[in-house]
Order: structure tokens, then sequence, then C-alpha cells
């Protein structure tokens, strides 16, 4: 047997039984003479990571040539820096340039397309079409059908219904506000004679004026009155009522102390009609000089509610929607009927120009047709020379039209009659003298 380091004949190549050839041992570079001349090293652009020159071809081959500019999309862009571009062309944020080159690519790098139209649909998620907060009609649908699955053993009334929506809609507002936002400036608007009247308040000072005048209804029901012992005595309007309950509180102070005990009155309100049903519908809620029966107060409360929290809305610059169709109409057919009692007290007070002719109470008389048109509309015949007066079709001598989204503003007093976008037709002073009493329905 030889040795390791033996020749044995197998070494040569195609010999039987051949070895694998193990080298031998490399001498240096330097051992045999002097190296070449080293080739220029690429010149990298560091505003597009791309190579300016490229190396000469060989020795002897002169200097190296530099890259011509490229034409549309930089070619020499490299892959690693256009996929890292891919998530800002997704969300549109490329400048035009990156934009161009990284379409060009897309076309040839199936990869970076596939990762592109993923990113694509990511964006998409992350920017919906369609607004984060619920749809406002979500709360009544859900309602609804839980509803007609299993029907409520204590349901709301009817005419009670808008009032919990509209009272439902302002706390969801409410929730989401901060204390500042409780402090920004609120303009009330509303009409008083011949002309609007305006009182600057903050959003708390809206919430405790309103809290205040439910009051109104919470003491008819038997419930406790908000003003407590501050309470004026008799049985003083709204205004008076406000202006107790801001002094009492102190107006500025305190803003996020009235939200809970307001929802909490709302919410006693809603159980109490609840649970006593029809028996209540017809009792006399004191209004000052006025009274209205419950089941029309608790539409005036809903109307008030949704008008002040659009004012609230307004100075913190949030959306809100206005009342859901049904609601809506049953509150435009309460200004409607309260129509022919303040056309009267217009002209007791001197404001309206004097009946033609005496009605007998539920007789025919000369007659207005109001027509609102849109959400909550329908057609009203106001009776024009005496409350008790029935208004007729065939006795109709002038015709207004407004869009309910007009008339409800106009009975919010936040436009003036002048300002109303009215179509008009008959006599000039009975739509004069309806237009200027739809506006009288308001109040603080």
């Amino acid at each position: 047997m030889n040795g390791p380091d033996e020749w044995d004949g197998r070494e040569l190549p195609g010999s039987p039984g051949e070895r694998p050839r193990i080298p031998s041992p490399r001498s240096a570079a330097e051992d045999h003479g002097p190296l070449p001349d080293t080739p220029p090293v690429p010149v990298c652009d560091p505003a597009t990571d791309a190579l300016g020159t490229l190396p000469g071809a060989g020795p002897g081959s002169g200097p190296p040539a530099t890259m011509p500019p490229p034409a549309g999309p930089d070619p020499a862009w490299p892959h690693r820096v256009l996929k890292s571009l891919l998530g800002a062309w997704a969300l549109a944020a490329c400048s035009a340039e990156e934009t161009a080159a990284v379409e060009a690519h897309l076309t040839d790098c199936a990869s970076c397309a596939d990762e592109a139209l993923r990113l694509r649909d990511a964006v998409g998620l992350l920017h919906p079409a369609d607004s984060l907060d619920p749809d406002p009609l979500l709360r009544s649908r859900v309602l609804e059908g839980c509803l007609g699955r299993r029907p409520a053993r204590i349901p709301v009334p009817e005419w009670a219904a808008p009032y919990d929506a509209e009272t439902a809609k302002l706390d969801a507002l409410l929730r989401d506000m901060g204390e500042a936002e409780w402090r920004a400036p609120v303009r009330l608007r509303w009409f008083e004679g011949e002309r609007p009247v305006e009182r600057e308040t903050t959003v708390a000072g809206v919430m405790g004026h309103l809290m205040a005048v439910d009051g109104l209804v919470a003491t008819a029901l038997g419930l406790t009155d908000p003003l407590g012992t501050a309470a004026p005595p008799g049985t003083p309007d709204p205004l008076i009522r406000t202006e107790t309950f801001w002094r009492g509180a102190g107006e500025p102070h305190r803003p996020l102390a009235v939200h809970a005990p307001w929802r909490d009155q709302s919410y006693a309100l809603m159980r109490q009609v609840s649970f006593a049903g029809a028996k209540v519908a017809e009792l006399a809620v004191p209004y000052g000089d006025f009274r209205l029966p419950l089941r029309d107060a608790f539409l005036d409360r809903a109307f008030e509610c949704w008008v002040h929290a659009g004012d609230i809305a307004e100075a913190v610059d949030y959306p809100y929607v206005p009342p859901a169709a049904g609601h809506l109409h049953q509150m435009v057919d309460l200004a409607a009927r309260l129509l022919p009692s303040a056309l009267a007290d217009r002209r007791r007070a001197g404001l309206a120009a004097p009946p033609q002719r005496l009605v007998e109470a539920g007789a025919p008389g000369r007659t207005l047709h109001l027509e609102v048109e849109g959400n909550g509309g329908g057609h009203w015949y106001i009776a024009l020379d005496s409350p008790a007066a029935l208004g007729t079709p065939d006795r109709t001598v002038a015709h207004i039209a407004l869009d309910s989204a007009e008339f409800c503003q106009l009975a919010a007093g936040h436009i003036s009659p002048e300002e109303a976008a009215a179509g008009q037709d008959g006599e000039r002073d009975a739509i004069r003298d309806v237009l200027f009493a739809t506006a009288s329905l308001s109040r603080l």
C-alpha cells in the first residue's frame, strides 16, 4: 500500500479510480510583477441612488464614460429604491417624477405590482368613502326591529317619540364634547314683535335653558322642578325661568355639571308619560300666558331641543341631522295648528290687520293654504278671521309654499319673514300676517 504522499498513477485525469485533485497553494499576486491600474469606481448620485459613470472596458480604453441623462422616468433607479416608494405611491404622496418612475417599474416587475395592489387596497380601508359616524336612523331601525319581535310592555306614546329621539341625539352630541367646547359661545335667536332678537350664551347656558323650560313639563307631571327652591312663584314664562336658572347656577361656571341633570330629567319625563299613557295626553302645561296640552308640550320641547342642538352643533363645528320625517311632520303640524292663535295675539297687540269679518266658532271662514314641501311636509288650511273658525280649501284667499327646513327656521326665529323663501299667491296682507305669526311662535 502506498502512503498518502506517494504517487500511484490515479491522479491522472481519466484514469481508473481517479481521486479528487487537491490544488497546490497559490502564490501571491505581488509575486508576478506590478499590479494593473485599478479601474475607476462608478459614481453614485446621492439624489437618485443611480450610477452616474461606468468603468472603462479594459486597460487602455480611456476615461470612464458618463451615463446620458434618461428621458422620462429614470431607468437607472435601483429596484430597492422603487420598492421603498410603493407605500408613498399608494398614498398618492410621491412627487410627479417618483410617481412616473414607480409606475414605469410596475409594468416590468410582477412582485412590485402585486405589492402595489395590496397597498392600494389597504389605503382604501384606511380612508373609507363613508362617514365613520353611525347612520342617524340606526337607533330607530334597531329599536323597530327589536320591538317587531317583542313589543314593548310599556310603549312610548306616539306624541312623545319625537322628544325621546331628539334628546337622545343631543345627549350623544354632548358626550363627544370636552370642557372647552362646553364654554364655546352660542348665539340664540328668536323673534319678538317686528324684529329679531339675539342673546349670546355658552353651550352650558343652552343646556341650562332647555332644562329650565323642560321643568314646566316636569312640574305638570308631578316631578321635581330643576330650579328647586329658586323657582319663581306662579307660572312664569320660559324667559324668566331661564334667567333664574342662569343666575343661580352661575352660567359661565361648572359647564359639565348641567349635562347629567338634564339627561336624568329627560329620562324621568319619558318614564312618567310611558307609564301614564293616554291618561295624561290632555294634561295642561302652563307656559306663562298660555297653555298647551301635554301631547303638544312634548312636541314643542322636541322642536326646541332640535333647534338648540343645531345651535350647539354650529358653535362647535359638528354636523347635525334634522329629525326623522315622521317626527318632523308632527312638529310642523303643531306649528300650523298654533298659527290662528298666534295671528289673533298679534292682532290684539296691533301688529296685524284686523279680521275682515266675524266668523262663528266652527264655521268656515277666509283661509290661507299653507303648503310645506320636503320631509315632514304637507298641506294645512289656516283660518284667518278667528282662531275658532274652520279653514277650508273652498274659502282659500291666499297660498304660501315653503320648504320644510325653511318653515322650521322661520318658526324658530332663525330667519325673518322677509328672508323666508316662500312662494306666494293671493292676498298680500294675509300672506304677510301669517309669515309674521309663524316667526312669532319662536321664543328663548
